[in-house]
């Protein structure tokens, strides 16, 4: 690090007046200011290396995660929003939002409250997914499922998912993302490059992620959302959960990519435990259709990365935060996601097979 500091900061013109000044000065005088000025490379080097505002931007001013505190206090039936927070009253349409692979709409509920009601397979499992995240302290967003909607003003004929829209608005199955009054997005955040890169925390979100299957990855998936109050200004979120419980990566069908008891069932979890790195198996491999999209191919290899190599000591602390949450919990977070209770019993059980699996590494 010293001779890194003085090769970038002898360029500077006082020091390199400095260097000219030493060369004509006795061997003692020499010696000393040699002394003298290899002890201010090293201050420099330190300060560059502890610089505040680099830790002002990652840690004070931005966060992914917070202490959730008593664990056995989270309500998994509401997640990050609360019951209080709940949509109410009839919701009348406001636009069609085009952005993403599933339909979804903006409306608004009786007291004036902003939502993106998302249709179709991705419902449930974001829900479920984003309750269970915010249960071991990440941020994100306030979802709520509703198993039939009446929306008024919907369009005679919208661009995607004009199918699931039944007589009079009425819609089945739907995710509803709370719009928060003084938060707005101010863009997406990257798997591979972020201020949390390499803490625990970050590692702790990759784990999770390999839980949950989810393999969807993509860095439009996540994003920052700046606060006008409270807590830090910025929060960064995995905003698209929909790709959970289901297969490891891109399959055939969406039936079975997303929020399918037996394609998670049938998924294995760990795929090696090594002394000091853990590799997990999803995000995985893409349905063979990848393999004649030869760019979505190697994009979808690509976010491999993300279950593997994860520290072994990071995965244990993530396992322990899981394992603080009961079955009740587990059940409420599927519950909430308009699972059966043969579904919520069964994907139940496979999380808690594979907190187990994290606790004994």
């Amino acid at each position: 690090m010293r001779h890194l500091a003085q090769s970038r900061l002898r360029s500077h013109p006082c020091l390199a007046a400095s260097d000219r000044a030493r060369n004509v000065r006795p061997s003692h005088e020499r010696i000393g200011m040699r002394h003298r000025l290899n002890a201010l490379f090293l201050a420099c080097a330190l300060f560059l290396a502890a610089s505040p505002d680099v830790v002002a931007e990652g840690q004070e001013n931005a966060a992914i995660w917070s202490e959730p505190g008593d664990l056995a206090q989270r309500n998994l039936s509401y997640g990050s929003g609360g019951e209080q927070h709940q949509p109410h009253g009839m919701l009348s349409f406001v636009e069609e939002d085009h952005a993403g692979s599933n339909p979804k709409i903006y409306v608004r509920d009786q007291d004036g409250t902003k939502w993106t009601a998302k249709m179709g397979v991705e419902a449930k499992p974001e829900t479920a997914a984003a309750h269970l995240l915010w249960a071991v302290g990440y941020y994100t967003d306030e979802d709520y499922f509703v198993p039939q909607v009446s929306v008024e003003g919907i369009p005679p004929h919208l661009q995607r998912g004009q199918n699931l829209i039944e007589p009079h608005g009425r819609i089945e199955n739907v995710r509803l993302k709370r719009h928060i009054e003084g938060q707005k997005k101010i863009g997406n955040w990257k798997w591979r490059d972020n201020p949390f890169s390499r803490t625990r925390q970050f590692n702790g979100l990759r784990v999770m992620m390999a839980l949950m299957n989810s393999w969807d990855l993509k860095d439009e998936n996540n994003a920052i959302y700046e606060r006008k109050q409270g807590g830090p200004r910025k929060v960064y979120v995995v905003s698209d959960l929909g790709a959970s419980f289901g297969t490891i990566g891109y399959s055939w069908t969406q039936a079975m990519a997303k929020g399918n008891l037996n394609s998670y069932r049938h998924s294995k979890f760990i795929k090696k435990a090594g002394p000091e790195f853990i590799d997990f198996n999803a995000p995985g491999r893409p349905a063979l259709i990848y393999f004649v999209d030869v760019p979505g191919l190697i994009h979808r290899l690509r976010m491999r990365w993300v279950g593997r190599h994860i520290p072994r000591e990071d995965v244990k602390w993530m396992g322990d935060l899981l394992s603080r949450l009961s079955s009740q919990q587990i059940q409420d977070a599927f519950r909430s996601a308009g699972y059966s209770p043969h579904e919520i019993e069964d994907f139940t059980k496979i999380v808690q097979e594979r907190i187990d699996e994290l606790t004994k590494l």
